[in-house]
């Protein structure tokens, strides 16, 4: 395994690339946007854009939201740019009190916000259907706020959708996706985190139909091209900083958690779900970082924390599993702990953490994999 000679990333995740020098692309990434990115421009050319949209709708753009500082912030940024945005949140799987709480601070920054409720049952069908095909969790819920978004979009004929950071370039990924400023089917479909699945191939679980996926099916080239749609990213526009974002959501009534949230050393990060922190284990699990690893490598590039101290962070938060979460997520698809714990060996890696003779995987008291002596993050 190998580790960025800047940051605390791994080559096992998916699509990160590495240079002669042992830098990842997301390190590349931030260092282009430090250098070489003109961003007076990129703002001048967003403003041009939005100009050519505000004329078609009452709603100059739709966003979708959940209530959280990235979300906060883009709803703070449209206003300030004089537009009257429609917000739609798409339920999350297991909703928590902050959650909530945030998002109706987020409405209450003077802005309509459309709260969709999904249909439970045919819901609960495609988490458990996720969790065992994909070892996602969360795979319906990342499909729901892609699909709906656009769809309300056509609904209401807003064409124009603002979306908020662009993964790629905060995360790192493959250049064509690094260089697009839209959010559009085929970034979905490539980029958005499907895994391989697509909608149709649910149907059939437990007895969906085509008619119960609709809600998770994108909408038609044909209304798209009708209304005219574009998804634009923000963060390809404007220069994103997680602890800019953060202090300005704060100012304006966003609501930390009072401790560190499961899986990481912050207390921002995915408040509105308790399945969100289990989907931060499950890629653990599977490559060998989790949400602790991203924070750290975020507060690196961005100048916050040294290397050091992101690989002693990374050590001491990554792979602790979430226990709370753990039991929210069970109670809520009625998985038994050993079932839950079948499905997740099944997908954790084996070169990347120790078993025992008989070839089960070695934990800690505190159920840790043990990570084998070359994987280990220095």
């Amino acid at each position: 395994m190998i580790i960025c000679a800047k940051c605390v990333m791994p080559n096992t995740k998916p699509d990160l690339h590495f240079d002669e020098e042992g830098v990842c692309d997301a390190c590349r990434s931030q260092e282009d946007k430090n250098k070489n990115i003109d961003w007076k421009k990129r703002e001048e050319e967003f403003l041009s854009l939005v100009k050519r949209y505000k004329v078609h709708s009452n709603y100059d753009c739709v966003i979708g939201v959940s209530g959280g500082k990235d979300s906060t912030y883009q709803v703070l940024k449209v206003l300030e740019l004089g537009l009257n945005p429609l917000c739609i949140c798409f339920e999350p799987t297991i909703p928590t009190k902050i959650g909530r709480a945030n998002l109706d601070n987020l409405n209450n920054l003077g802005v309509d916000l459309i709260h969709i409720k999904r249909n439970p049952i045919v819901y609960k069908k495609l988490a458990k259907e996720a969790f065992v095909r994909m070892g996602d969790n969360e795979w319906q819920n990342h499909v729901g706020i892609f699909t709906t978004v656009p769809n309300m979009a056509v609904s209401f004929n807003i064409p124009l959708i603002i979306w908020g950071e662009s993964p790629q370039m905060e995360y790192g990924g493959p250049a064509a996706s690094k260089n697009r400023n839209n959010l559009d089917r085929q970034w979905l479909e490539e980029f958005g985190g499907l895994l391989g699945n697509r909608v149709s191939d649910m149907i059939g679980v437990e007895g969906l139909t085509k008619k119960d996926l609709s809600l998770y099916t994108y909408a038609s080239d044909e209304e798209i091209h009708r209304v005219g749609v574009t998804g634009l990213f923000l963060g390809y526009y404007f220069k994103w900083d997680l602890r800019e974002v953060l202090k300005k959501s704060s100012e304006h009534g966003f609501c930390v958690a009072d401790r560190a949230v499961e899986t990481t050393y912050e207390n921002f990060e995915n408040l509105d779900c308790y399945s969100n922190h289990l989907h931060d284990y499950l890629k653990y699990v599977k490559y060998g970082f989790g949400r602790a690893a991203d924070n750290a490598c975020l507060d690196i590039r961005l100048g916050y924390i040294t290397r050091e101290e992101g690989v002693r962070l990374v050590n001491k938060y990554d792979g602790i599993p979430p226990k709370k979460a753990i039991k929210e997520y069970l109670k809520y698809t009625g998985f038994s702990e050993k079932e839950f714990q079948k499905i997740v060996d099944s997908y954790t890696n084996k070169r990347i953490f120790k078993r025992n003779e008989n070839g089960k995987f070695i934990r800690d008291i505190d159920g840790s994999l043990v990570r084998k002596e070359e994987y280990i993050v220095r």
